[in-house]
């Protein structure tokens, strides 16, 4: 079996992860490209920016929308360590991001593949394309030694 190197932008989420769990924060990275190019990226800050909304993704989109000058992110695509949770998979359906690609699954709190599975429902406005599991062996394993050490 060979193993296929990350796509760049999946690589420097789980780069931003790092340096989330470096701060004490969960260890989610997310960044947002655009015709190749990275133009927003974000790393869980809820604890520093005591703000409960300050996941990777949410700060990604954000820096996004303001590189881009508009909150349609229509050309977009997010890539994101941790499968995205129901606040996180609106923002994505708001923002029309087109293509969402994710690494670990997160059986309690995800909402793509677990959970409501936001983008099935039919209120839902917009739906990406979405591709799970991309450098999942690795965001798992970082999300399971963060937690581990904290119930040392």
């Amino acid at each position: 079996m060979t193993a296929f190197p990350l796509p760049s932008p999946m690589r420097r989420a789980l780069d931003l992860a790092k340096m989330a769990a470096q701060a004490d924060e969960v260890p989610v990275g997310a960044v947002v490209t655009h015709q190749g190019t990275i133009i927003g990226e974000g790393e869980n800050r809820n604890r520093r920016d005591n703000d409960p909304t300050a996941h990777a993704e949410i700060v990604a989109i954000r820096q996004a929308a303001q590189i881009l000058g508009d909150f349609r992110l229509t050309d977009c695509e997010l890539w994101v360590t941790l499968e995205p949770c129901a606040m996180c998979a609106g923002a994505i359906t708001h923002a029309r991001i087109a293509r969402l690609y994710y690494g670990a699954n997160d059986p309690k709190g995800g909402a793509v593949e677990h959970g409501g599975r936001f983008f099935t429902q039919p209120q839902c406005l917009h739906r990406p394309d979405v591709y799970g599991g991309i450098g999942e062996i690795e965001a798992a394993e970082m999300l399971r030694a963060f937690f581990a050490q904290r119930r040392d």
